[in-house]
């Protein structure tokens, strides 16, 4: 497990880490540490990349870190991109998402003195001493998800999920949250629809219309655009709804019970503190317990919307969740 599994990983801010100015392996003498995210996508998105890139601007506005990005990088441009970067002596290069994995293997062992990031899980058993990778608890936040929506189902009679690509992972996601949703009410059903897109919010409406068809009075997705699409179908049948990888609260204001949001800019200011401190533990998978690296968020609401989830349904949940994350419960042999 990587160094940074092992000391507080906090929130937004991460405040308490040591400054960003220290020596590094240049030299002794202090110098700023500086940081690149680089996307395929872009900072307005809403979600996956614009709260990574909350992180960096947080990481510059309160830590004092130098901070670069890059967007819209395709795959052709991705070792060019990444290079020149190195080039330029970044400290850490974080690669936001699988798609960097391959580009930047081959890129970390041609510049050994800096830090390579990618924000997918460990894709081979031994990989560069300066690259690091992560597991970001998608199971055990699925196995969640479908805990509180059989808690907080109506009827206790049938729950749902949406994914997007048919993938492993969002097989083992769909597994999780059925999982989850049966451990918790038993004889309870819990449904699924793969969609195999994550881009298509007309694909998302009609699974959460099958869905609903079908009994469920509460629907949890993890599909990006089609995601969206099924956010409205919930609203449409009148159903509660459960948001995923940011707080999409506002978009379903009297139906969305909570949202799953992915600590993204947390991971981004922890795993730059690390490169900051010389603790950066390359080589390894980092895997931050999945209560901090997800967290429920509802708008103005807190952490929950009082009008869809009881105090009661609540304690039951956090408790579960805790276990989850201190691994209690252990999702991943569930979902193996």
């Amino acid at each position: 497990m990587g160094g940074i599994s092992r000391r507080v990983f906090n929130g937004a801010l991460a405040s308490a880490f040591a400054r960003s100015t220290v020596a590094t392996a240049w030299g002794d003498r202090n110098r700023e540490t500086s940081v690149v995210l680089l996307l395929s996508g872009v900072i307005t998105d809403g979600g996956w990349s614009q709260l990574a890139y909350n992180g960096l601007k947080e990481l510059k506005a309160r830590h004092g870190f130098k901070t670069a990005y890059a967007e819209n990088i395709s795959l052709a441009q991705m070792d060019q991109v990444s290079r020149g970067y190195s080039d330029d002596g970044f400290d850490l290069i974080i690669g936001h998402g699988v798609e960097f994995s391959s580009t930047l293997l081959e890129v970390a062992p041609d510049y050994p003195t800096q830090n390579y990031f990618v924000t997918t899980f460990l894709p081979e058993p031994n990989v560069p001493h300066n690259i690091m990778f992560v597991n970001m608890g998608y199971f055990g936040a699925a196995y969640g998800a479908g805990v509180l929506a059989a808690l907080i189902s109506d009827k206790k009679l049938v729950v749902g999920f949406i994914g997007g690509d048919d993938d492993p992972n969002q097989q083992r996601m769909k597994r999780a949250f059925i999982a989850g949703a049966q451990h918790t009410v038993p004889g309870i059903r819990a449904l699924a629809i793969i969609t195999g897109d994550y881009d298509n919010a007309a694909k998302g409406r009609e699974a959460a219309s099958i869905l609903i068809g079908n009994g469920a009075d509460v629907i949890w997705h993890a599909a990006d655009v089609t995601g969206l699409g099924a956010i409205q179908g919930a609203v449409a049948g009148n159903v509660k709804v459960l948001g995923c990888y940011s707080d999409q609260t506002d978009l379903a204001p009297n139906n969305m019970a909570t949202s799953f949001e992915m600590n993204l800019g947390g991971m981004v200011i922890s795993v730059a503190q690390e490169v900051a401190s010389r603790n950066f533990s390359g080589g390894t998978e980092w895997r931050p317990p999945v209560n901090q690296m997800w967290l429920q968020k509802c708008g103005n609401n807190g952490d929950y919307n009082p009008r869809l989830v009881s105090a009661d349904e609540w304690n039951i949940f956090q408790k579960v969740w805790s276990d989850i994350a201190s691994h209690r419960i252990d999702v991943e042999a569930l979902v193996a």
